[in-house]
């Protein structure tokens, strides 16, 4: 048999393990992983009877490819889950699929909402021109936002950066109330000094002209269509029972089962190439060295890490590699009797916390990102949703520097007195329980050397035998249904014999991708 070799264990190592072994019979599959958990930053972290998803993972995609495969590995609930039963909300139901209150392996649908808090305001996200809009910004700097969108309408900047990016799609006054301070805050860099992909890629095309036309459609009868809305604008999401990790652990035991192997505590540390091939590579287990060789070899490693274990590469080439950046990341897990913010929504909720599955906080008094609500989540993250609060706090931060070096209590204490400031919480007392969790080159950033990008991914092409997939596979901010996407296009073009790669690496760059679903031909 031809032997395969992937290097990392989440959404995108996992899914080209499965699609590998399920669409070929010619290959033995081998997954090495550098740590001990399965699903990456994808992955679920259990602590004391709570479950925390790191980062937030939505169920969501326009690719039917990624849908039906998350449906094939975890179905859409048959009944209510815990807490739609217990407050009698509806929500859509399988016929015949599974009940979350008596089984695990199941897909909850969750209602999306989201909030920006600014200026101890709290601001729908995507940002709503509607009458609380108005009030909680006041009619002059409303009517200031709405003269600043205007002059973009007829006065284009050129796109040579994030922060022109955004002015182009909100104007200047929104775009210094919501996006530049909390750029800065998410990449450490002005977003004058960020380029434009990372904008145009997560926020799909969103403008005001797209939220005005959104809300315009939300007044007309009939059910959204997921291929024609906006990804920034859905209100429904499907999530596994217990977090996103559930549902990779769950691929990896099917990979498993169909004969792949997953190696876990297997540190990749180098790649031998010999005439345009990758003939093998070594990796660290427990302080031993290991060399393998394979015919076909696909990378989700972070590019940079790829590249410097790689020999005779070009120095110019390993220049680039060297310089790419990253942002890393810590997420602050807190379990509390309470919050201190009303629910003034409609929206039935276990003890009527607030509905957001997560908060933006772009308030720059404050370093923290993000809020997560794991309740709202799922309930089943939460081991007693109905009297404790489960939040995650999101920071964002530089590997080695004094935040990340940080001791746990440091950090319960830090993020606590920011909530604290916020009004969030009362005081100390409130916190019943903590964790921290530290994610290494958590979001690949579009800065220094990131604009030669195509000049490294040139190099690695000429490399017949290696693809490389995913979101630090190809350093670039993916999705999870983007990183997935790319490993199916990766396995299709070993196992038809497609020796360009233009596919892989096109996943997640064309307009068109986000924005509508392409006519069937």
């Amino acid at each position: 048999m031809k032997k395969a070799l992937i290097i990392g264990a989440g959404p995108a190592g996992v899914t080209a393990a499965y699609e590998l072994l399920k669409k070929s019979d010619e290959y033995q599959v081998i997954v090495l992983e550098e740590s001990q958990e399965i699903g990456g930053i994808s992955r679920t972290v259990r602590y004391n009877g709570n479950r925390m998803d790191i980062g937030g993972h939505r169920f969501f995609s326009k690719d039917d490819r990624v849908t039906e495969w998350w449906d094939g590995i975890m179905p859409l609930q048959g009944q209510p889950s815990y807490d739609d039963r217990k407050l009698g909300r509806s929500v859509p139901l399988k016929e015949g699929g599974p009940d979350p209150e008596k089984e695990d392996r199941v897909m909850l649908t969750r209602n999306r909402v989201s909030r920006i808090y600014y200026n101890k305001k709290f601001f729908d996200y995507p940002v709503k021109m509607n009458a609380r809009t108005i009030r909680n910004m006041g009619f002059a700097t409303t009517m200031a936002a709405g003269f600043s969108y205007l002059k973009t309408v007829f006065v284009k900047k050129p796109v040579d950066s994030l922060e022109n990016f955004y002015i182009n799609s909100f104007g200047r006054k929104l775009y210094s109330m919501f996006f530049e301070g909390y750029t800065e805050k998410l990449w450490g860099r002005h977003p004058r000094e960020i380029a434009p992909d990372w904008g145009a890629q997560r926020t799909k095309g969103l403008s005001i002209m797209g939220i005005l036309k959104d809300n315009v459609q939300k007044l007309l009868p009939g059910k959204q269509d997921k291929h024609q809305v906006q990804t920034s604008l859905i209100e429904e999401f499907n999530y596994p029972k217990y977090g996103p990790g559930q549902l990779w652990e769950t691929a990896a035991a099917e990979v498993e089962a169909m004969g792949g192997e997953i190696r876990k505590g297997c540190k990749v540390t180098k790649l031998h190439t010999v005439d345009g091939r990758v003939q093998s590579l070594t990796y660290e287990k427990d302080g031993e060295e290991y060399t393998v060789e394979a015919d076909v070899f696909i990378s989700s490693m972070p590019i940079k890490d790829l590249v410097a274990g790689m020999n005779d590469v070009p120095e110019e080439t390993a220049a680039i590699a060297a310089g790419l950046p990253y942002r890393d990341f810590v997420t602050v897990g807190l379990l509390v009797d309470r919050l201190n913010l009303k629910n003034e929504t409609n929206l039935k909720t276990l003890g009527n916390i607030v509905p957001d599955c997560w908060i933006y906080v772009q308030d720059v008094g404050v370093k923290l990102g993000r809020i997560q609500i794991f309740n709202n989540w799922s309930p089943y993250l939460v081991k007693d949703p109905d009297h404790t609060v489960w939040i995650g706090l999101e920071y964002f931060c530089a590997e080695g520097d004094k935040y990340w070096n940080m001791s746990e209590e440091e950090w319960v204490k830090f993020g606590v007195a920011e909530l604290i400031k916020m009004g969030v919480i009362t005081s100390e007392r409130d916190v019943l329980d903590s964790h921290r969790e530290r994610v290494k080159k958590a979001y690949p950033a579009y800065f220094d050397t990131y604009a030669q990008m195509d000049d490294l991914i040139a190099y690695l092409d000429t490399f017949e035998n290696l693809y490389c997939v995913g979101r630090n596979g190809q350093h670039r901010y993916n999705n999870m249904d983007h990183s997935m996407a790319t490993s199916f296009e990766a396995v299709n073009n070993i196992l038809s014999g497609r020796k360009d790669k233009k596919n892989i690496w096109s996943v997640n760059t064309e307009k068109e991708y986000h924005e509508e679903k392409k006519e069937e031909k």
